[in-house]
C-alpha cells in the first residue's frame, strides 16, 4: 500500500498561494469577501499565517470537545474564526458581509488547498 504524503511548500510559496487565492475569492463571492487591493491580499495571506501558526492551536484545544461531537466538522468553525480574526486586525480593506462567510471561504481554501497540495504531491512522486 502506498502512502501519500502532501508536500511541504515554503513560506514564500503558501504567501503567494493565499494571495492570489483570496484575490481569486474575493472576485468570484464579492457579495461575502472584500479585499481592497492586491497588497491588501498579501498583508491579509501574512496574518493568516502569523494567525495559524500562533493563535488556530490554541483554538483548536479550547474547542477539541466540540470538534469530537461534531466529528471534526467544528474544525470548519475554528478556521472561519481564524479568517475573521485577521480581518478584523486588517479592517476596512478586508472584510466579509457575515460570519457564515468567513467560514464559507475557510471550507473553500481548505479544500483548494488540500488539492493544490495533493497536487504537487503526485507531481513530485512521478518524478521519483
Amino acid at each position: 500500500m502506498k502512502t501519500v504524503t502532501f508536500r511541504r511548500f515554503s513560506f514564500w510559496q503558501r504567501l503567494l498561494i493565499n494571495t492570489v487565492m483570496l484575490l481569486a475569492l474575493a472576485g468570484l463571492f464579492h457579495q461575502g469577501l472584500y479585499i481592497s487591493n492586491f497588497v491588501t491580499a498579501i498583508l491579509a495571506a501574512l496574518i493568516l499565517g502569523v494567525l495559524n501558526a500562533l493563535v488556530k492551536p490554541v483554538l483548536q484545544i479550547l474547542a477539541l470537545p466540540f470538534t469530537i461531537l461534531t466529528f471534526g466538522l467544528f474544525g470548519l468553525i475554528v478556521n472561519g474564526v481564524v479568517l475573521w480574526l485577521a480581518s478584523q486586525i486588517i479592517g476596512d480593506g478586508f472584510r466579509f458581509a457575515s460570519f457564515g462567510w468567513a467560514v464559507f471561504i475557510a471550507v473553500v481554501m481548505s479544500i483548494v488547498n488540500l488539492i493544490i497540495s495533493s497536487y504537487f504531491s503526485r507531481k513530485d512522486d512521478a518524478e521519483k
